[in-house]
């Protein structure tokens, strides 16, 4: 006989689904790993189920197993991703870019980060520069951007293994940083100093700078930046000029995403 519950939801409810997400939801940071009993148990499935969708889990690349313990992967975060995309950061975002670009007469843009790659979300473009055009949905890895570094810095260890594992640092340009140890002494670097600059990483004769938009609980939910030709602003005006411009719009915007929803803090 069908529940009061199942009644409830309808004949649109799909358990599968449901049992599905319950599974991903086991895992915690408490719980970063488990054994096919553990989940069986935190979910109530039984130990067929419960191996069912870990393994097809595993297959879509969202759950990782050494053979025991199943742990879910950085490829989750592409869940995250469709909500944080959905809210209003764009809109609050790009009033303050057009305001930034009008002062310092350079693109600046807003991105976040999906797995390994950020992804533009909003932009102002005051002059073309690199070879490639840049619009809303245009991804980099984020290894070679100064918008991925500030992301990445913001990443607790555990986040940052996990990106390390799945990551591809390919040069673009005989500047990028390549190697684990150097990316994450940048890293550090970024993180003490709250921005972050890359010169030429990504494509030659391109340099710019980044910060972080932060949410409600001091999280780096999204990043702005400014870029800039390297023969047209050297570093020392990009530290000088461009980079307290650029912190205040982080800032004003990290703000008024905050006051925009005032009753959570939004995700990382």
């Amino acid at each position: 006989m069908e529940s009061e519950e199942q009644a409830e939801r309808g004949a649109h409810h799909v358990q599968s689904l449901e049992r599905g997400l319950a599974v991903i939801k086991a895992f915690s940071a408490e719980a970063p790993h488990r054994t096919l009993s553990d989940v069986a148990r935190v979910t109530g499935l039984t130990r067929a189920a419960a191996r069912r969708f870990l393994l097809t889990l595993v297959d879509l690349g969202y759950v990782r197993t050494d053979g025991k313990y199943f742990s879910l992967t950085a490829r989750v975060l592409e869940l995250g991703y469709a909500y944080l995309s959905s809210l209003s950061l764009s809109e609050i975002a790009q009033p303050h870019l057009e305001r930034l670009s009008a002062e310092v007469h350079e693109s600046s843009s807003v991105s976040v980060l999906e797995i390994t790659d950020i992804v533009y979300v909003a932009r102002v473009a005051v002059s073309r520069i690199m070879t490639v055009s840049i619009n809303v949905g245009t991804r980099f890895p984020a290894h070679a951007t100064s918008m991925g570094h500030v992301l990445l810095a913001d990443m607790d260890p555990t986040e940052l293994k996990a990106y390390f594992v799945i990551a591809d640092l390919d040069r673009l340009t005989p500047r990028t940083l390549t190697h684990q140890a150097a990316l994450e002494a940048e890293l550090a670097r970024v993180r003490k100093q709250g921005w972050a600059m890359v010169d030429q990483e990504l494509e030659e004769g391109l340099r710019s700078v980044a910060a972080p938009i932060r949410n409600r609980a001091g999280r780096a939910v999204a990043a702005v930046n400014i870029s800039t030709h390297a023969s047209r602003t050297s570093v020392e005006t990009v530290r000088t000029e461009l980079v307290p411009r650029l912190l205040a719009t982080a800032t004003a915007i990290s703000e008024d995403l905050a006051a925009a929803s005032p009753g959570q803090a939004i995700q990382g």
